[in-house]
């Protein structure tokens, strides 16, 4: 299949060949020891690009979602987030298997949690009931087209959470997306929680690894968490390289994903306008309703004709633009894909 066309997700990236030589020519020293100069430098370089104390690396973003749910949760106490959530649904209930955290599961317009909504949910701060510690949000939102949360709406949770004195950690896998979309420093995101993520294998294109972000001591306790689930590496220096690469060269360029998508949208919305409403498309991720059709099938056709999405339903379609796709290979599978909505 010569032009494929790959737009399942943006972990789809490949290294680029001044990634592929910055990795080749990594300084690197045993991360176990905290001595890979590498790893070093991108950890300090991602705290201060969001306004944090500290960073870790880890192999995935999943992880640090673990870590965090083990430093701003409890065993035994609920984590409140919104029922659509990437812990909820795509971590194989690992808050469950690894900490015994229970989730608080909150529906919010378009994926977001609002002050408002979470009020109305949470039970009461006392025994026997169980009580909250923290609020999970996640930016972009995954499961709902790349929605962003507004800066307002994150400041009024911030003050939720210190009135009742729970953490508020972001699960921030593309909050450089995010950031890109609000036109704001990704530290005007990270400066609002107490702790976060994000992901340099997404957007961004490197292959491996995600950051976590926050207190000194919350990260130092972090390290060790890392440790115990099997995290820590070694001559991780290559990795990072390719990381520090990645926030040197592909993030003003996350503009193009999010024009992408919006010319995906824009596209399919002129032949199915019930399909999609292209002023939502915020980011680089376009959900599709396919009414009555059956989006496995619509797929399913697609994938032969050397278009790549994911069905997230019997009729959902979802499509991520990143740095492997070009504009042209975009409009060719919208036009596609339009016309089977369409048909």
């Amino acid at each position: 299949m010569t032009d494929l066309i790959d737009l399942r997700s943006d972990t789809v990236t490949r290294p680029t060949d001044g990634m592929r030589a910055a990795m080749a020519t990594a300084e690197v020293g045993d991360d176990v020891y905290g001595e890979d100069p590498t790893v070093i430098r991108l950890q300090e370089r991602a705290a201060e690009l969001f306004g944090h104390q500290a960073g870790l690396f880890t192999p995935s973003g999943v992880m640090a979602n673990q870590i965090a749910l083990r430093l701003w949760g409890e065993p035994g106490r609920e984590v409140i987030i919104e029922a659509d959530a990437h812990p909820v649904n795509f971590e194989a209930g690992a808050g469950a298997v690894l900490h015994g955290v229970q989730f608080r599961t909150v529906t919010g317009a378009g994926g977001i949690l609002t002050r408002q909504v979470v009020e109305a949910a949470m039970r009461p701060q006392h025994f026997p009931f169980t009580g909250a510690t923290a609020i999970f949000i996640e930016q972009s939102v995954n499961y709902h087209g790349g929605a962003v949360y507004p800066l307002e709406v994150i400041d009024e949770l911030r003050a939720l959470t210190r009135e009742l004195d729970l953490g508020l950690y972001m699960d921030g896998a593309r909050s450089l997306n995010a950031a890109t979309a609000l036109g704001v420093k990704p530290s005007e995101l990270g400066d609002r929680v107490d702790g976060m993520m994000f992901c340099v294998s997404k957007g961004l294109g490197a292959p491996v690894g995600s950051l976590l972000l926050g207190p000194v001591d919350a990260i130092t306790e972090a390290r060790t968490w890392r440790r115990r689930m099997g995290g820590q590496l070694r001559q991780v220096g290559v990795l990072a390289a390719a990381g520090l690469y990645a926030l040197d060269h592909h993030v003003e360029r996350l503009a193009e994903d999010h024009a992408n998508a919006r010319l995906i949208a824009d596209v399919i919305a002129d032949v199915a306008p019930g399909a999609v409403d292209p002023e939502a498309v915020v980011t680089n991720i376009v959900t599709l309703d396919t009414a009555d059709k059956d989006a496995g099938a619509i797929v399913g056709a697609l994938y032969e004709q050397g278009i790549r999405m994911n069905a997230m339903g019997p009729h959902r379609i979802r499509l991520v633009t990143h740095l492997d796709v070009t504009a042209d290979q975009c409009r060719r599978a919208a036009e596609l894909l339009g016309t089977a909505l369409a048909t």
